[in-house]
């Protein structure tokens, strides 16, 4: 076996239901539909309930996952915002989102994505992000074990008064929280698309990542959701579609897979169409993929 961490240069894989079991219901999805790295969710995600998951599954996923070197993340539930003004949001965002990071460790998850948040109550960035790093940075400073997960950081695709949307976004939200070494990103490109930066045009995802870089540093880059877009750059609308069937198409996620800040990091589909389609989107950034690697 090779001593590289992932099989590939880049794992491609997608977020698996786990519905009657991690992985019993989780992993027969992921086979299925051909993935090499999977996301899941350890919550409901439109919930606050923390539940204490199934030992005997953790342990399953956990060994299968370390067995064929799929690297596994977890997704925070969505409702989690630390700039929100109301602070019973704030206190169960930080219940909801430890409670990620304590079962992402159970699982063997590499990384807890979370949504980066927005401003609410018409407060100004600066008071958002003062928040943020009172009640994130505590979080992050209780991840002293080697095996708990990177947390992830997740830009939206700009809506209302979204703390980070665009690449330079990270910047201010990397220094409230002191650029943590446990501090990552998730690379939405549907998000990023919608949020203005043009993948699609000339060297369009070369530029993005390059500003990704020159903003966070290299290596921070730990996960990608790779997702097409319904709507067009800058609709500050989040609606995924399937590989090559929306606004970005193809060919930046060809570019996507030559660039030097991707080296290592796995992709995970979020997009339509069921198994079927999970499938088939698998099977075209594989594509993709090998043929940058022949």
């Amino acid at each position: 076996m090779s001593n590289a961490p992932f099989p590939s240069r880049n794992p491609v894989g997608g977020h698996i239901p786990v519905a009657g079991g991690l992985a019993t219901t989780g992993l027969a999805y992921a086979r299925d539909m051909g993935a090499e790295a999977v996301q899941v969710f350890v919550a409901n995600p439109r919930g606050w309930a923390t539940p204490t998951g199934n030992p005997a599954q953790d342990e399953l996923f956990r060994a299968a996952c370390a067995a064929e070197r799929i690297p596994a993340y977890v997704h925070a539930p969505y409702l989690i915002n630390f700039g929100s003004h109301t602070e019973a949001t704030v206190e169960k965002s930080v219940e909801s989102l430890r409670h990620s990071l304590r079962r992402g460790r159970a699982i063997g998850a590499l990384g807890v994505v979370v949504h980066t948040g927005s401003a609410t109550g018409g407060r100004p960035r600066s008071e958002a992000l003062a928040q943020v790093r009172a009640h994130l940075l505590p979080l992050l400073d209780e991840l002293t074990h080697d095996d708990d997960p990177f947390l992830l950081l997740e830009s939206t695709a700009g809506q209302g008064s979204s703390l980070c949307s665009r690449t330079w976004d990270f910047g201010p939200y990397f220094e409230a929280l002191d650029a943590h070494p446990k501090l990552g990103v998730c690379l939405d490109t549907c998000h990023i698309y919608a949020a203005g930066h043009d993948l699609a045009g000339p060297g369009g995802m070369k530029q993005t990542l390059d500003l990704l870089v020159d903003t966070v540093g290299e290596g921070r880059l730990k996960l990608i959701h790779a997702n097409d877009s319904k709507e067009g750059v800058g609709a500050h609308k989040d609606r995924h579609e399937n590989i090559g069937s929306g606004h970005i198409g193809e060919e930046p996620f060809r570019e996507l897979f030559s660039h030097p800040a991707t080296e290592g990091v796995p992709l995970t589909i979020e997009t339509p169409g069921g198994k079927e389609g999970h499938a088939a989107d698998v099977a075209r950034l594989k594509e993709l993929r090998d043929f940058q690697e022949c």
